[in-house]
């Protein structure tokens, strides 16, 4: 059974609400001397650093590894600079807790000329065990976190993750150190490792709001919605924030829905469905998202570190809670939420809804929650097996007479859109998607998010895999249709 017309307007409403990220207003390219870019806000440059905001948070280079810093400001409308309703991956700053070096030498030593100085580091861990003094650990944390934000500026996670844990090594009780690499786990989606340092910070400063404010996001995370709750009411107690009021009053929300729904629970998935869905249907749709989650894990090469939330409503309550308009069809904000009502058993358009939200949480995580929304639109509708057969000629035409999708403009958010023109920026980001699929594979696709993860910009990151601009992609995208359809 294929989509209904009306189907296909609130499943796309509902992919652009997944994909919707947080706009930025200001954009600054940071060119390092090794060839490298990294896009960031808000730079920086004094006391021989550079430091800058980016989606892992504030982070410091050494100035000498850096060529030049480019200054541009972008605009943005008035959906994509609204603040997203969106817990799981909350736009959340980081703590104000930071580490912070009082010895600049170090830092600058630790990185330069584009690289870390591995010796440099071995030597200080090596004084440090050798004679734990208060400023040979000092030496050990500072060179240990430059390392560990250098590794995250370039997209290296792992080699972050392993310079953080050499610092908790050496200085176990630095509470600045411990919320950083909470920090860094959150926007990772490791909510579980988050959660074990921030047990250990909260022993440390019991009454630090930044720990209460992480820990709600690592609740919410792992799908404990009244621990989050918990969490986020003593961050308020001890802090008025902005960030934490939204995210617990959409915390509230789910936790006192779901007070009576029932429960299942797989490998993969944590389940919560209202009462009156059909017990057979939420085992289906268990089973169904795991099948789905080995085919797009072993298709993108991700997975993700946490279980995955998943929520079933009737329809009247998934429009009361999630406040979506009545034209979306399903939802994923960091949790898969569908409207069943009326359903006892899986059927091919649920099937296809589910595997489309799930390639959401996929792609979303791996990327850090950077991929653009066209990218996002483009895979989610590839993986469930959409194809532009139907669309060929109608994007053939636009292209002709020069009404073709502009990607550089679609890649935040899609909500005042209307729906002509969002019917045709659907289309165009499957013909995009599946026009590199074919031709370059679906490997191509992977190692573009693997290079957006790094924080490259979306248009370097396509040029740096297929050395394309966006006007090429358009281009070659619409020679596709052409040999494939028309």
């Amino acid at each position: 059974m294929g989509y209904s017309a009306a189907h296909a307007v609130k499943l796309f409403v509902a992919v652009c609400l997944a994909a919707v990220l947080p706009g930025v207003v200001s954009a600054d390219t940071i060119y390092l001397k090794n060839g490298k870019k990294i896009s960031a806000s808000h730079v920086v440059q004094e006391n021989g650093q550079v430091s800058y905001e980016t989606s892992a948070g504030v982070l410091t280079l050494p100035a000498s590894i850096v060529d030049k810093v480019i200054h541009e400001v972008e605009s943005v409308n008035s959906a994509s600079a609204a603040p997203a309703d969106k817990a799981a991956n909350l736009p959340i700053a980081p703590p104000n807790e930071l580490t912070r070096s009082s010895d600049d030498e170090i830092t600058r030593a630790a990185v330069r000329d584009g690289s870390i100085d591995n010796t440099l580091l071995a030597k200080l861990e090596s004084e440090a065990s050798a004679s734990p003094t208060p400023t040979a650990i000092a030496h050990v944390v500072a060179a240990e976190t430059a390392a560990a934000q250098f590794g995250i500026s370039v997209g290296d996670f792992e080699q972050a993750a392993a310079h953080y844990n050499i610092g908790l090594r050496y200085a176990p009780d630095n509470a600045g150190l411990l919320l950083e690499a909470a920090y860094f786990h959150l926007r990772r989606s490791e909510y579980s490792a988050a959660l074990t340092l921030l047990d250990h910070a909260r022993r440390i400063e019991p009454d630090s709001p930044e720990v209460a404010k992480l820990s709600g996001w690592a609740y919410y995370g792992l799908n404990r919605n009244d621990d989050a709750v918990s969490e986020w009411k003593r961050a308020l107690a001890l802090k008025p924030d902005a960030e934490v009021q939204n995210a617990l009053e959409k915390a509230q929300r789910d936790a006192q829905e779901e007070s009576t729904y029932r429960e299942g629970e797989t490998l993969h998935f944590r389940l919560r469905y209202n009462g009156s869905a059909a017990p057979e249907l939420a085992r289906d749709v268990l089973r169904t998202l795991e099948v789905e989650f080995d085919e797009i894990s072993s298709t993108l090469n991700y997975v993700p570190p946490e279980p995955i939330g998943v929520i079933l409503y009737t329809n009247q309550r998934f429009v009361d809670i999630t406040r979506a308009p009545g034209w979306v069809g399903a939802l994923n904000d960091g949790r898969i939420r569908v409207p069943v009502e009326g359903l006892t058993s899986m059927t091919e358009e649920l099937a296809r809804v589910l595997k489309h939200e799930l390639t959401h949480s996929f792609v979303g995580q791996k990327t850090g929650e950077r991929c653009p929304v066209w990218l996002q639109e483009g895979i989610a509708q590839y993986m469930e097996g959409k194809r532009s057969r139907s669309s060929a000629g109608t994007l053939y035409s636009a292209y002709e007479r020069h009404m073709e999708f502009s990607l550089a403009s679609y890649e935040t958010s899609w909500m005042n859109l209307p729906k002509e023109i969002a019917s045709s920026a659907y289309a165009w980001s499957l013909a995009t998607v599946e026009a590199i699929v074919t031709e370059e594979g679906m490997v191509t696709i992977e190692r573009i998010l693997d290079r957006i993860a790094t924080q490259s910009a979306t248009e370097d990151a396509l040029h740096s895999v297929l050395h394309d601009s966006y006007a090429d992609l358009m281009q070659s995208t619409v020679q596709y249709l052409r040999k494939a359809y028309l």
